[in-house]
């Protein structure tokens, strides 16, 4: 009963809060299906609090509980509690900061760094650079910019030399040159002159190429003075007087173009003549190009065209020649190979010729072999003829001597100023010219130039050389040739054996220098113009020597001594040459 009333009097408090309710929801109306899921869940959770508070009761209880909740038909009143959370974050502390120096860091961090093993391989090894000896230029004269030179001698003999240049050497570079010299003799008409200017110049053009330039006039004058027996003749007969007038133009690439090419072609052009009435005119073109093939080919063409007119009395002699000659030359750092031909025509006829060198670097230019097998022609025309001997009569045929040599040998340096030239030569030649005596009664004095078909020869060659900086510098040269297997003449006649030459040049101070020549050669066979039969000359040497040393700024002295042996040798049968000779003047050098 108690429990019954407890119950009765919750209820009654209930109602009026959910009367309130009621009326809340009455102001907003709301579906009907969310009104009654909404009154349901109230009838739920008040059913559910009673059962809670309530112990349980019997089954007649249990009967009047249900029949007092299903009387109450209002809708029970609900009160909704919001409550809002607003998340903030905790104020920071300030942070106070003062003006004192911060700390010393007396401690000491360990750095370990890991460096990874270096394993690089190289696929070629450099090459060390040494210095070389200097090969010698033996044809440099000791001129200065702007200089005359002029002294006299025994023999009667005077000199003078004069040289200039003119631009600034590098747009630019022109080079005056004359000479003049004679000499007297002992012997009847051992007399000759000799003389010269020339003009060189060097042009600088756009594109890495040069101009090059020369033009010259030569003279030489010299008389048959080696007749025997009676004299019969008159000076001028004996006169033997040869002119050269020429000029030449090139065009050179100072290096290789954006494309790899090299070129130099050059065109030259001159006029020979004597005091008998021989015209000679020469003309020459010759084009040589290289191409580059990538870093290990360079492709070679050379093509020429020579062409010789000669005029004498009562004959003319054309002398032609004509070449084209390709080669791929194979270039790595220590094997250098050239492979090629010389396709030739000579006066109309042709022939094939090889052009295969090898060099192979063995022990770092210390040691360098050489092997090749070449052809090649040389050109004989009169004027070339007469500056090999000046004593020979009008010729009368030009034909060009072909050579086809093989060859092995080895060059290289030995330490910082030694520079040797070793080479053994197998040579075939066809067509060389020979020098004999005329057999006609009164002119032995003068040469014949007769040919020889065929004939082989072995030819050693050797070169060394030494140079101390600008001191001191030595080169010298020997050729021996043994000459074999003749078709026609029974020896070479005119042509040397042995040749041995060599150039010193010391400077002890910057104001005085010396310098030697030596010529040291065996005789060469002759033809007896009486008997015809073959003899030999004899041995010659031949010491040179000067000394030249300044006694002003621009004033020099000189000395020569030619002969120093006083060997009155012959190079030519008949032809004694002067004996000891000293000449001496002056330099004076326009600074």
């Amino acid at each position: 009963m108690n429990i019954l009333f407890t119950t009765f009097v919750f209820c009654s408090m209930l109602q009026p809060a959910l009367a309130s309710r009621h009326h809340a929801f009455q102001k907003k109306p709301k579906s009907k299906q969310h009104t009654v899921a909404k009154k349901t869940a109230v009838h739920k959770k008040v059913i559910h609090s009673v059962q809670t508070l309530v112990k349980p009761v019997t089954s007649a209880q249990k009967t009047v509980i249900s029949v007092a909740s299903l009387q109450d038909t209002t809708a029970p009143k609900v009160v909704v509690v919001t409550s809002v959370f607003k998340p903030s974050l905790r104020s920071a502390a300030k942070i106070n900061l003062t003006a004192a120096t911060a700390p010393a860091e007396v401690s000491i961090i360990p750095l370990m760094y890991s460096i990874p093993a270096e394993n690089l391989t190289f696929s070629y090894h450099p090459v060390a650079i040494k210095p070389l000896a200097l090969m010698v230029d033996t044809a440099l004269h000791w001129n200065k910019d702007r200089y005359i030179k002029v002294g006299y001698g025994n023999y009667a003999t005077p000199y003078a030399e004069a040289g200039v240049a003119l631009g600034d050497g590098q747009k630019s570079a022109i080079l005056l040159h004359g000479k003049y010299t004679s000499s007297k003799g002992n012997l009847p008409y051992q007399n000759f002159t000799k003389g010269g200017i020339d003009a060189n110049g060097v042009f600088a053009l756009p594109h890495q190429q040069q101009l090059t330039g020369k033009i010259y006039f030569e003279n030489s004058t010299q008389y048959l003075y080696g007749f025997t027996g009676s004299n019969n003749y008159t000076k001028d007969q004996l006169q033997q007087q040869f002119n050269t007038i020429g000029g030449n133009l090139g065009l050179e690439t100072t290096m290789p173009n954006d494309y790899g090419i090299a070129y130099h072609p050059e065109v030259g052009f001159s006029s020979f003549f004597d005091n008998r009435q021989a015209n000679e005119m020469n003309a020459i073109i010759k084009a040589p190009i290289s191409k580059t093939l990538g870093k290990l080919l360079t492709f070679h063409v050379t093509g020429l065209a020579d062409i010789t007119h000669l005029q004498i009395p009562n004959t003319t002699i054309n002398n032609n020649l004509f070449y084209v000659a390709p080669a791929l030359e194979f270039k790595v750092p220590n094997v250098q190979i050239k492979a090629g031909m010389q396709p030739s025509w000579d006066n109309s006829q042709f022939s094939l010729l090889p052009d295969i060198t090898l060099q192979a670097n063995i022990a770092e230019n210390q040691l360098i072999l050489l092997a090749g097998w070449q052809g090649y022609f040389h050109k004989n025309t009169y004027q070339s003829l007469a500056a090999f001997n000046p004593f020979i009569e009008q010729p009368t045929a030009l034909l060009n001597t072909k050579f086809t040599e093989q060859y092995a040998g080895l060059k290289g340096n030995a330490g910082k100023h030694f520079a040797y030239l070793a080479k053994v030569s197998f040579l075939q030649i066809n067509n060389q010219p020979l020098f004999a005596n005329d057999t006609a009664a009164g002119k032995s004095q003068g040469f014949v130039v007769l040919n020889e078909p065929k004939l082989q020869a072995l030819k050693l060659h050797g070169e060394i050389t030494y140079t101390d900086q600008e001191k001191l510098s030595f080169i010298a040269g020997m050729d021996y040739t043994q000459y074999t297997q003749q078709q026609v003449y029974d020896k070479p006649w005119g042509l040397l054996p042995l040749d041995v030459t060599g150039t010193l040049l010391y400077k002890l101070t910057k104001d005085f220098s010396l310098k030697s020549d030596l010529f040291l050669w065996d005789g060469a066979q002759y033809r007896d113009p009486v008997s015809l039969a073959s003899r030999k000359l004899p041995a010659a040497i031949d010491l040179n020597a000067a000394a030249e040393f300044a006694v002003h700024k621009n004033l020099n002295i000189w000395l020569q001594f030619n002969n120093i042996f006083n060997n009155k040798y012959q190079r030519w049968n008949q032809y004694q040459v002067l004996g000891f000779n000293v000449l001496g003047g002056i330099v004076y050098s326009f600074h």
